[in-house]
């Protein structure tokens, strides 16, 4: 089976892919330009994609930029800004109609591609700089995300065990930025800070669509064609050893405990185990028939969700749960109890094939989706290795017992963080 044919192309200054499918009705464009993770400009990172929806020096009011983009049938916009490992990845993503299923003689797909390049390389700005009152407003945006991280108890868990996991690690960076950064910065340094990504950072170009009758390789060149000067660092992919599991327990005012864990998994997608590691966490906490779900919640009730999830360029694999305070100790107790037991081999061929139909299947309802697509093939680029979604597929359902009790071999707890109510770590 082939899902998609990918022809990547190396043009000036970037890497063009493009991926004909008749699957899709509309042509999806998408720019991703990536960086090492750095503190010294997470924060300009995360404030760009607000700056950057509001306004091009052709359209320049909120109005008339929506307004630029419905008279393009529709067409939709979105940038946001995403830790993948120890990278930083700004997408730039669009999706417009296929000329093919309308009756119009407007050339979608060039004034969308003129309106994407305006976006990336015209925005709004006066003097070398972005526009004062955008970027004051856009900083109190982000301001206000960076705070509600806060009151949401389950992503404030989460960050703090990254927080505590990776400490002195670049992957514990705040992907929303910091909010002590924010004075520092203003018009002026964020625009000169967006001129050197646009010039350094490593850039792929994905047009996915219906592409029958269109010279992608010719046109897309003629809309990306600034000089460029890319800096192609090596990501060190460090493999942190820790032989004793810290345990972090926190309060606060609330009333459910969120009981986090991270392992090191010391596998990553270029690694030839990723797969067997998918089909590890699948029978370990990745879907409700796992043994998290049905150990912690449905047999003893003592969590109103418990999962698991990896991540794919770090090699971390993280256990997630909301539990009674006063249930600490037990909750953790059989979590790190189903751990052992996957480590061990405590579990059934039925078990391992009712994995591989489940990853796989999610797999291709991620396909089926023109996002999901992209960033499926885009781990080939963050990770530097060649590995298709056929050649997934493939490797995936030649996984045996013996890769996964491989797996088990490599995977160690890190860190345990409880989020607590206030008192509740006597519980602990």
């Amino acid at each position: 089976m082939t899902f998609v044919t990918e022809d990547v192309t190396e043009q000036q200054g970037y890497n063009l892919h493009v991926l004909q499918s008749k699957k899709f009705k509309t042509i999806h464009l998408t720019v991703k330009l990536k960086s090492p993770l750095n503190r010294e400009n997470i924060t300009e990172r995360a404030l760009l994609p607000f700056v950057l929806q509001q306004g091009t020096n052709k359209y320049p009011t909120s109005s008339l930029f929506r307004r630029a983009l419905d008279d393009l049938f529709g067409a939709t916009l979105s940038i946001d800004s995403a830790k993948k490992g120890n990278d930083h990845v700004m997408s730039f993503r669009m999706e417009i109609a296929n000329q093919t299923y309308l009756s119009t003689e407007q050339n979608i797909l060039e004034e969308a591609l003129q309106f994407l390049s305006d976006v990336i390389y015209d925005s709004k700005m006066i003097k070398e700089a972005f526009d004062q009152t955008i970027v004051s407003r856009e900083k109190q945006t982000l301001k206000q995300k960076i705070n509600a991280v806060v009151d949401n108890k389950m992503s404030y868990a989460n960050m703090r065990l990254i927080d505590k996991m990776c400490e002195g690690e670049a992957y514990s960076l705040h992907v929303h930025g910091y909010q002590e950064d924010l004075n520092r910065i203003d018009e002026k340094s964020l625009y000169t800070y967006y001129q050197q990504l646009l010039q350094e950072d490593q850039m792929d170009v994905y047009v996915l669509g219906d592409l029958e009758n269109i010279d992608v390789n010719k046109l897309i060149p003629s809309y990306f064609n600034k000089k460029r000067n890319p800096k192609l660092i090596e990501i060190e992919h460090d493999q942190k050893e820790q032989s004793e599991p810290k345990e972090i327990i926190e309060e606060q005012a609330m009333q459910q405990g969120k009981l986090h864990l991270g392992y090191r998994t010391n596998i990553t997608f270029r690694d030839d185990a990723y797969p067997a590691l998918q089909i590890f966490n699948a029978i370990f906490g990745g879907f409700p028939s796992s043994k998290l779900f049905i150990n912690v919640r449905e047999k003893n009730s003592l969590a109103y969700y418990a999962s698991s999830r990896f991540e794919s360029h770090k090699g971390l694999l993280f256990v997630f749960s909301g539990i009674d305070p006063k249930d600490y100790a037990k909750a953790k107790g059989i979590i790190v109890e189903q751990m052992d037991a996957m480590v061990n081999g405590d579990f059934t061929e039925e078990q391992i094939e009712e994995a591989k139909k489940l990853v796989v299947n999610q797999w291709k309802e991620t396909l089926d989706h023109p996002d999901g697509l992209v960033e499926i093939l885009y781990h080939q680029v963050l990770a530097g290795a060649e590995r298709s979604p056929d050649q997934f597929v493939k490797e995936i359902n030649q996984v045996s017992k013996d890769n996964l009790l491989e797996v088990g071999q490599k995977i160690q707890l890190d860190t345990v963080y409880f989020l607590t109510a206030q008192g509740g770590n006597e519980n602990a």
